[in-house]
């Protein structure tokens, strides 16, 4: 059993389905999907910083005495469907979701009882979102269903209260933020806890260790839950599951302890923005290549998107899936299951990222240019005469290549017109018998 103490609960091995899963995406729906400007900050900036932005904005757009909690009866998700959704997730190939349960405005997704009239069976929607999601993602795919909870609350009374007195009382942690933890875990036994919004507050305010204990030790998923490193102040990249170090994280090298990388299709936001730009999205290039990187450094990547207030998944965000699944139908032997090779991305070609298939012995050189001579330069590996073998992914023949003395080889790539290419933005060569 597991003491609640950060040295044994650190101590707890990551259940392996997650290393082996490598992609996952993020979901940011709340009220902030209503004003869908700025930023899923939006109730912050406009209220707490008055930012000139969103005061403009309200004053141009809504009546005097508008309050964010007027906008709860307008997020009404009547678009909402639940089986569209997870067939979306389905086809963009990740292996898990992390749906926002509750964000930092405190309204939760599901009828909670810790959240009187700020939740979405009671105003709005009047559904329980995260049983719709959660159901229909278990009935059509095989991809772990995770959420995602905020721990403080920007304008909780109780929480203000408890930041007055410098955290020596603890009325909002036992009253609203503990038991709802204890309310989806038991409730609908997500298989990744993303925990988030620390509010400036140690770990000993939150009882994380007292919860992650019960999690670990006596909860409906004791056995295969993950969860990540933000439990309080100078929890991130410390203690805890998976590390997330900060948003968007990308390191570019090696790292000894499991990490993810959250980040978002559109570089603005976490939420849906109305004001969004078409350059303001990553394009499908960004994200293979987000991908690659992450994974040959030993990360996850978790791809964020923002459904729009009336429950769409707007067009953009599922072309962009779509087009990451189709790329790893042709690659994803590259992706899943893979370990860090002892390179993580070549010393002589920029743009190509190491992965090590342990099943099948084989190397994995995800290339992100199509090199215009026809050959590629790979600096890392050594051939062996007679013995290693080069494949494209998705193509059928063997490929020639030659060694080029101590280590590194030229690989002659076949001459294809874009028609016959077996993917787009980004190709693997596989290596098999390299020493």
């Amino acid at each position: 059993r597991y003491e609640p103490t950060w040295g044994s609960l650190d101590a707890r091995p990551l259940p392996a389905w997650f290393d082996e899963a490598k992609f996952g995406i993020f979901i940011h729906w709340g009220v902030f999907s209503v004003p869908s400007f700025g930023s899923e900050w939006f109730w912050w900036y406009w209220q707490k910083e008055k930012r000139e932005p969103y005061v403009k904005f309200m004053e141009a757009n809504y009546p005097p005495g508008f309050s964010y909690e007027d906008f709860s009866p307008l997020f009404t998700a009547e678009f909402f469907d639940p089986n569209q959704w997870a067939d979306i997730l389905k086809a963009s190939g990740a292996k898990y979701v992390v749906l926002t349960s509750k964000h930092h405005e405190g309204f939760t997704l599901w009828g909670s009882k810790y959240s009187w009239n700020w939740n979405a069976v009671d105003v709005g929607p009047k559904r329980d979102l995260v049983a719709e999601l959660a159901t229909s993602v278990r009935n059509r795919t095989d991809l772990r269903f995770g959420l995602y909870h905020s721990l403080f609350e920007w304008f909780n009374r109780l929480f203000l209260e408890d930041a007055t007195n410098a955290f020596k009382t603890r009325k909002f942690p036992t009253s609203k933020s503990l038991p709802e933890l204890y309310e989806i875990v038991t409730k609908y036994q997500p298989e990744i806890i993303w925990s988030d919004g620390d509010g400036n507050a140690p770990d000993t305010y939150w009882n994380s260790t007292g919860f992650l204990a019960w999690l670990y030790n006596d909860s409906p998923v004791r056995d295969t839950v993950v969860t990540n490193d933000r439990w309080g102040v100078g929890s991130i990249c410390t203690h805890g599951g998976f590390y997330t170090c900060s948003d968007r994280y990308n390191p570019g090298h090696l790292l000894p302890h499991k990490w993810e990388n959250c980040m978002t299709i559109d570089r603005g936001s976490w939420g849906y923005r109305r004001d969004a730009r078409l350059g303001d999205y990553l394009a499908i290039e960004d994200l293979v290549k987000q991908l690659a990187e992450t994974v040959s450094c030993g990360g996850n990547l978790l791809m964020n998107i923002g459904p729009t207030h009336d429950g769409r998944i707007a067009v953009v965000f599922e072309e962009r899936l779509r087009q990451v699944g189709a790329w790893l139908k042709v690659n994803g032997e590259a992706i899943y299951g893979t370990k860090p090779w002892r390179a993580q991305n070549d010393t002589v070609t920029p743009g190509v990222w190491y992965t090590f298939s342990p099943k099948e012995g084989k190397v994995n050189a995800i290339f992100l240019n199509w090199p215009v001579s026809g050959t590629l330069e790979l600096g890392e590996p050594q051939a062996k005469l007679g013995e290693t073998q080069v494949k494209l992914a998705g193509y059928k023949e063997l490929l020639k290549w030659v060694a080029l003395g101590e280590k590194g080889m030229v690989i002659a790539l076949p001459q294809l017109t874009p028609q016959q290419l077996p993917c787009q933005w980004g190709w693997t060569l596989q290596l098999t018998d390299i020493n």
